[in-house]
């Protein structure tokens, strides 16, 4: 399993139910990775996606308390041990897309987390663990720094050391 991510300085992932800020290019890097992929989020990510509905060209796992969620062309499961059961069923990679409690829940589970270092503040009420913090993981890649309007941000790779 791996896990997908745009993070400002301080691990920053969003505000409101939305992302802390837009690039295009990360954008595009998303969906070549997770293209024709399974893809996890939590109730609040899905409804956070154009028009609150799943991703086109992906399976949709969704995780959510509330048993009477349903949503079309997506699968909904109420546990952890539910999701991990649903996750038996596919070879392909699985992508964590979020929120934060869904990330906490499945990042040790993940091999690789991507992502995308937004070298900026914002306010932010939702945040990914600090990967620099945590010895499992090192960052195993680092591209170099790109500039999007007057936002300066690199696409970084971490692997969990086992």
């Amino acid at each position: 399993m791996q896990a997908i991510v745009a993070a400002d300085r301080n691990w920053g992932i969003g505000n409101k139910n939305r992302l802390l800020v837009s690039i295009p290019s990360d954008m595009k890097f998303f969906r070549e990775k997770t293209t024709g992929k399974v893809i996890v989020m939590g109730r609040k990510t899905l409804e956070s996606f154009p028009g609150g509905k799943p991703l086109k060209n992906r399976v949709n796992i969704v995780l959510t308390g509330n048993r009477e969620y349903t949503v079309k062309d997506a699968v909904v499961v109420h546990t952890e041990e539910e999701l991990k059961e649903e996750l038996k069923k596919y070879k392909e990679d699985i992508f964590v897309v979020g929120g934060e409690s869904v990330y906490r829940m499945l990042l040790p589970l993940c091999s690789t987390v991507y992502v995308t270092k937004i070298d900026r503040v914002f306010e932010a009420d939702t945040f990914f663990p600090n990967l620099d913090e945590k010895k499992e993981w090192k960052m195993t890649e680092e591209g170099e720094e790109q500039t999007c309007f007057d936002l300066e941000f690199r696409f970084t790779k971490y692997e969990q050391q086992k």
